[in-house]
């Protein structure tokens, strides 16, 4: 029989631990416990009896960690090649996921997949826990889960917790001139990981996880997708953040256009981090923003920034601030999103109005004398990823916004870098759950590229219900890239996935909070599924999430794109080496 673990409350697995432990103390009796499932919470077809050694606290280990770095598991899991390099005592105080000492596993997946594993010595609640990266990734992460603040099991070591770097150290997009490389970094390295770290967690503990969970943001959200698409049946829960999953379009199509934008006509930056502060008050006015200057439904602003073009001999002041007529252009650019020739989007989201204050060192340049970031995400990408020969010389000036040049760069890089694929069928046989997130204030990665992507899933999976049934997206209003901003940005989506999966209790709403630097709740604020959105219909406090009440977003219910593009089902389903190259064609999983 399939154990059933019920996170943040007391679990069944706590309960026949704690009563094998205390047989075992009373009788000297050692109980064997039955074992039914197989890594990954799938029921095995036969039963198979694991001896437990436990705690009251949770699942004990079943060897010591110096042991762990004895063990020989290069043909552990067939197709995985790995191997243990390293294995250390942890001490609570020095974890940051929590206050639970753990055995500290490295190791290291062929060819060159670095990866990290904590597995707790006390605490453990048959669960594992993999957690994405951001950027180009090139480092590991079992430091922190982006979606987990205030989730009591992860801090109490109920989690086994594991990361990799995707198969090359500390970014940087040169080793996409390796075909191994590349297709571990966009393709496969997360199905190797997981496989990899429930086999050295079966070893540890003598017996199998039974559930898997995924947390990711950024190009940890881009994992997290690729997981649920292409290796449907590795995690029973997945937590996405404001996922880089169009990844190819994001990083050439998206970034250029904002850079060119900026950088008007190859000039110096139009709108610098002077103008951001004025901007937004402009922006906050024009979309009627209340007093707490969130706007919690970005979509429906339409503002144009050509209404405070300054009239002939006037001057910008704070006080009374305009802009010039290639302000204006630039502006008008970045809230449309980029485009081809013929007026369709290259990809399929745009800057929200409203996020203005967090385009600082990313839309708009650091310093008066430096790059903006977009910059830097395109010369990446360029040069090194989606080509299959080096450009070094390339830069954002040389994207053209072209249909031409869009067919061009999507054919050679969307089968191995993207996870647009919107049939979840697989996934959602599986049993498994999905929460999507994203702040609508994103200087990074657009967040009406995930809700345009969350609504092609819907048109796929049956509709707004059948989709509900298994996926949802939360949209955090004022919330930058990953966190940050000027919305409550903190929030623990973990045990509503947790829950959702063991006990199948979907999360009506997510309660996000405002963190002072002293670890004060300044302010809190519903997030609900999508298209609907908080809205203070009490009259009460704007810091107190019951004052709000969720209103249908009719622009979100509504959002169409006349985009070049779209989310095409199956293209991406298979990849397998052919003349020395990975090639992703359509296919069963």
């Amino acid at each position: 029989m399939r154990m059933l673990s019920r996170w943040c409350r007391w679990t069944p697995t706590a309960f026949m631990a704690t009563l094998a432990a205390a047989l075992a103390l009373v009788t000297g009796v050692s109980i064997t416990l039955a074992n039914a499932t197989t890594g990954g919470g799938e029921t095995s077809a036969s039963t198979t009896a694991t001896t437990v050694s436990s705690t009251a606290s949770g699942i004990a280990p079943a060897m010591s960690c110096s042991g762990v770095a004895q063990l020989d598991l290069a043909s552990a899991v067939p197709g995985v090649p790995f191997e243990i390099t390293s294995a250390t005592e942890l001490a609570a105080g020095s974890n940051t996921l929590g206050n639970w000492a753990a055995c500290d596993v490295k190791g290291v997946i062929a060819p060159q997949i670095h990866f990290e594993i904590k597995l707790p010595e006390t605490g453990w609640q048959a669960n594992y826990l993999q957690v994405g990266c951001g950027g180009l990734c090139g480092n590991t992460n079992v430091t922190s889960a982006p979606a987990s603040t205030g989730c009591v099991p992860l801090t109490s070591g109920a989690f086994a917790v594991a990361s990799s770097d995707e198969g090359h150290y500390q970014g940087g997009g040169l080793f996409s001139t390796d075909p191994t490389l590349r297709a571990d970094f966009g393709y496969k390295s997360d199905h190797l990981l997981v496989q990899a770290a429930k086999a050295v967690i079966e070893k540890y503990y003598g017996q199998a996880a039974t559930h898997s969970y995924f947390d990711g943001c950024s190009q940890g959200g881009h994992q997290a997708l690729t997981e649920a698409q292409r290796y449907p049946t590795d995690f029973d829960g997945i937590i996405a953040g404001a996922p880089a999953n169009n990844f190819t379009a994001l990083n050439t199509f998206s970034h250029a256009w904002t850079a060119q934008s900026v950088y008007l006509n190859g000039g110096p930056a139009t709108i610098t981090n002077a103008d951001l502060a004025d901007l937004h008050k402009a922006v906050l006015k024009g979309c009627g923003a209340p007093a707490d200057g969130i706007i919690a439904d970005p979509l429906s602003c339409t503002w144009d920034p050509g209404t405070i073009q300054c009239k002939a001999g006037q001057t910008s002041t704070s006080d009374d601030y305009c802009l010039t007529a290639d302000q204006v252009t630039t502006l008008r650019r970045i809230y449309a999103g980029p485009t081809d020739e013929h007026g369709k989007l290259l990809y399929p989201g745009y800057q929200l109005r409203g996020s203005e204050l967090n385009w600082a060192g990313i839309i708009t340049p650091a310093t008066a004398t430096a790059n903006s970031g977009d910059i830097s995400f395109v010369r990446e990408t360029l040069r090194y990823q989606i080509f299959d020969s080096p450009q070094p010389a390339l830069t954002y000036k040389d994207i053209k916004f072209t249909a031409a040049y869009y067919k061009k760069v999507m054919s050679l890089g969307e089968g191995m870098y993207d996870a647009t694929d919107p049939d979840l069928t697989a996934f959602k046989k599986a049993g498994g759950k999905l929460i999507l997130w994203h702040g609508l204030g994103d200087q990074h990665i657009p967040a009406v590229g995930t809700m345009a992507y969350y609504k092609a899933v819907e048109k796929v999976m049956g509709g707004e219900a059948a989709t509900k049934s298994f996926a949802r997206l939360f949209l955090l209003p004022g919330v930058a890239h990953c966190g940050g901003g000027q919305g409550p940005d903190t929030f623990d989506a973990l045990t509503a996935i947790t829950d959702w999966v063991t006990k199948g209790t979907a999360p009506d709403s997510l309660t996000t909070k405002s963190v002072d630097s002293s670890g004060n709740t300044t302010a809190t604020r519903p997030v609900y599924p999508f298209p609907y959105y908080a809205k203070n219909t009490t009259g009460g406090s704007s810091s107190d999430a019951s004052s709000y009440t969720p209103v249908k977003s009719t622009a979100e219910a509504n959002l169409k794109l006349d985009w070049l593009g779209s989310f095409r089902s199956g293209y991406e389903t298979v990849g397998n080496w052919v003349g020395g190259k990975w090639v992703v064609s359509k296919g069963k999983n």
